[in-house]
């Protein structure tokens, strides 16, 4: 069986030196092996392209048959290195963490321990009465070991 240790080295060996990284690899039992790619200035159909011509390159199909997939992360895939949430400062993000808190906002800033999402602000029309926000309440840090899922959120706007 071909392992994921394999295919990870010879992935990270690929990308040293560029602004491209690996997100995730998974090998089933049946050996289909799924590459998930991200850049910091993106990544092509090129891209995927050539590094799954070097992955086919590195294993021997008379030794093992495989079925190979190499793409970019997506819109919709979450986020799950701190490497991407620097990518995404700026946009809005829905993020999910470990007590089932759902918060959806702009991702303000990325730090070595998480994240600063600035929440958004209530909708118009909702019956229930609160309190007024406080500066306080604007905005919240969520450390990245409690992120379960962040999203960003595309706007067709």
């Amino acid at each position: 069986m071909i392992s994921e240790r394999n295919i990870a080295a010879i992935v990270d060996a690929y990308l040293e030196g560029s602004d491209k990284f690996v997100v995730n690899i998974r090998v089933t039992p049946q050996n289909k092996i799924m590459v998930f790619i991200d850049g910091d200035k993106g990544v092509t159909i090129d891209d995927c392209i050539k590094l799954s011509r070097h992955i086919e390159q590195q294993l021997d199909r008379d030794e093992q048959d495989f079925e190979l997939e190499v793409s970019s992360v997506g819109v919709g895939h979450p986020l799950q290195l701190p490497r991407q949430f620097h990518n995404n400062v700026g946009r809005r993000l829905s993020v999910l963490d470990v007590h089932d808190k759902r918060t959806k906002g702009k991702l303000a800033e990325v730090t070595g321990e998480g994240i600063l999402i600035e929440k958004d602000k209530p909708t118009k029309g909702k019956k229930k009465k609160k309190e007024p926000e406080t500066d306080a309440d604007a905005s919240v840090f969520i450390p990245f070991d409690e992120i379960k899922e962040a999203k960003v959120q595309v706007s067709f706007r």
